[in-house]
């Protein structure tokens, strides 16, 4: 059973994963400006993939649904139509998608996702950024994949490192993330994302959602360039936006 990843844009890559197609944080919109309450965040990138192109979606992974960075216009059309959609309990109850608390799994044919923590700031940044989590896929004969979501905290990386001690692929959200509202990073800058990788122990890393809008301060460059200082480049995939790559290559 083939697994890949394809790379579509920002947050959102394609996973066929243990006879399932899983898609995280559907962002299809070309780029322009989303506004989100007193602040207007800017896309400067579009998509490498329509929802057409995509096709048949089994599962979407939501990190979260406040931000148009991570859930927009046409990617709430994707989730309504897929059969199951996992997210945070605020995530729920704003969108009506299945809520999952840290540590909670939802078994999905052989696939079992597990929420695992993460923090989208600093700590006590959640009543202003809100609610947000990652995801860990396992299963029989499978690498163990680890989507962080918009995390910003290697406590978190921490714990899910405890309890998965073997991650084969780890998707990172990065960009070095800052807004006016928080002044401090809301997402891993690229020196952070080496330290994830670290702590994981992760036999490949695959950089998500570190380009393609105007509040990110890092991008693919600075990705790059930390792993290499770090002697890690060999850990990097970084593949062509709309290209699947066989996760056997990789693992």
């Amino acid at each position: 059973m083939t697994t890949t990843i394809t790379v579509i844009g920002g947050p959102t890559a394609l996973l066929e994963f243990g006879g399932l197609r899983i898609l995280t944080d559907p962002t299809f919109d070309p780029p322009g400006d989303h506004p989100v309450g007193p602040l207007t965040l800017t896309k400067t990138v579009g998509p490498a993939l329509s929802p057409a192109d995509v096709g048949r979606v089994d599962l979407v992974l939501l990190s979260h649904d406040q931000h148009p960075d991570n859930l927009d216009g046409l990617g709430r059309q994707v989730v309504s139509a897929a059969p199951l959609t996992l997210s945070t309990p605020e995530a729920a109850a704003r969108t009506g998608v299945t809520p999952m608390h840290p540590w909670q799994h939802h078994d999905v044919g052989r696939v079992r996702v597990t929420a695992v923590p993460a923090l989208h700031g600093p700590p006590g940044s959640e009543p202003i950024v809100g609610q947000v989590t990652g995801f860990v896929l396992t299963g029989d004969g499978l690498p163990t994949v680890y989507v962080s979501g918009d995390n910003a905290s290697l406590e978190c990386v921490k714990l899910i490192a405890g309890r998965f001690p073997a991650v084969g692929v780890a998707l990172l959200f990065g960009g070095a993330v800052r807004t006016p509202l928080i002044d401090e990073r809301l997402t891993l800058d690229a020196a952070e994302m080496v330290a994830a990788a670290r702590l994981l122990g992760a036999r490949h890393v695959v950089p998500l959602h570190v380009e393609g809008w105007t509040h990110f301060t890092e991008g693919p460059e600075d990705v790059q360039a930390a792993f290499s200082e770090a002697g890690l480049g060999d850990l990097l995939v970084s593949p062509a936006p709309g290209r699947p790559v066989p996760l056997s290559v990789l693992l």
